[in-house]
């Protein structure tokens, strides 16, 4: 069932100047179409999709944007269009996302999303006027001690793959980096308020990387293949999508409005029924599009965080913000994206009527 919580202010973003990087991903794919909905001049910084088909593409976005092809490890190079894109609002998703790919690549994973989201930083120094800046990470960030509770905003930062390992480093230079240098000091730059989202474990329409359950099964349904799962018995926070992107624009509305009082980490997550063992979303997948699934357990695989939880307390008494959709909710859309467009639906048109049926669900 649908839950209350926030929208985006249409009148807050409406000619806004935002800078998206990783606007070629699934997620930054889905934001800068919300974005673009709600009337932003958006400016999107990333590399070429990695997956074909991407959803970028299927949404035809280029045209709707300025649309800058670049890799955030290139200081000067990024410094150049965040020169050019003079941004108002900052949303960063570019990144390394996929934890098995951290093992075959560490070192361009922690480039990318250490040193990658400091050029960011950087290169926004040479703004004169306020920016709301939301750095994204994950919710991997937390030092996982695999047990029930929820981790909270000040749990200790953690990582045992280099993905998770990077990310929870991302949050402390960031950190460390609006304690140094956001200020009125001579060294400082007064005019950027910096906040960072954790949040993760996103399904939803268009994402078709590889070793992701969701994309992975909807693959398996159109082949009429088996599944084959690493681990079935592993827990996540399962979301859709626009959850966290909500949770993003709500939290750089509050950025600008005060930034004393919401330059600090933040967690998006779903309510606790959400947190469900992969094999219990594969099942609910399948009962929206008929598949089988093999459990292929390797004991000596890379290792994978087994249970994780987020407390979303914080954004829900700070921000007014709530996940909106429940579990069965976000299986049903999800998989009917999927479906639908494998009919021959067009993927612009399910996008936006999942986006139109999340925002009328709103409690304004």
């Amino acid at each position: 069932m649908p839950r209350p919580g926030c929208s985006p202010d249409p009148s807050f973003w409406a000619g806004r100047r935002v800078l998206l990087t990783g606007h070629t991903g699934f997620k930054g794919s889905w934001l800068a179409l919300w974005l673009l909905k709600l009337g932003a001049r958006v400016t999107g910084v990333a590399l070429d999709p990695d997956t074909s088909p991407s959803l970028f593409g299927s949404l035809d976005l280029a045209g709707e944007l300025q649309d800058s092809r670049a890799d955030i490890r290139d200081a000067g190079g990024l410094a150049a269009l965040v020169a050019a894109a003079d941004p108002e609002v900052v949303l960063h998703l570019a990144a390394q996302p996929l934890v098995r790919r951290s093992y075959l690549d560490p070192l361009g994973t922690w480039a990318t999303n250490v040193m990658g989201s400091l050029h960011v930083l950087e290169a926004l120094r040479c703004l004169d006027h306020p920016c709301a800046v939301v750095m994204v990470t994950t919710d991997k960030v937390y030092e996982n001690r695999e047990w029930c509770y929820g981790y909270r905003e000040t749990d200790r930062l953690g990582g045992h793959d280099p993905y998770s390992a990077s990310k929870a480093a991302a949050e402390l230079a960031i950190a460390s980096w609006r304690a140094s240098f956001c200020g009125s000091a001579p060294h400082q730059t007064p005019q950027l308020a910096i906040a960072t989202a954790r949040a993760g474990n996103v399904i939803g329409g268009g994402d078709w990387a590889a070793d992701r359950i969701v994309p992975d099964a909807m693959r398996a349904c159109a082949a009429a293949e088996p599944l084959v799962l690493r681990n079935p018995m592993a827990t996540r926070p399962w979301q859709h999508v626009l959850e966290p992107l909500c949770g993003y624009l709500s939290l750089a509305e509050a950025l600008a409005a005060d930034p004393a009082a919401h330059a600090e980490a933040w967690n998006f997550g779903p309510q606790l029924e959400a947190n469900r063992p992969v094999g219990e979303l594969v099942a609910a997948l399948h009962q929206h599009w008929s598949g089988q699934w093999r459990d292929l357990s390797d004991p000596g695989a890379p290792h994978e965080g087994g249970l994780l939880h987020l407390v979303i307390d914080k954004a829900s008494q700070r921000l007014d913000w709530q996940p909106r959709w429940d579990f069965a909710t976000t299986v049903a859309r999800t998989a009917a994206w999927y479906r639908q467009v494998a009919a021959g639906a067009s993927p612009l048109d399910c996008c936006l009527a999942d986006l139109d049926c999340y925002i009328s669900n709103a409690i304004h």
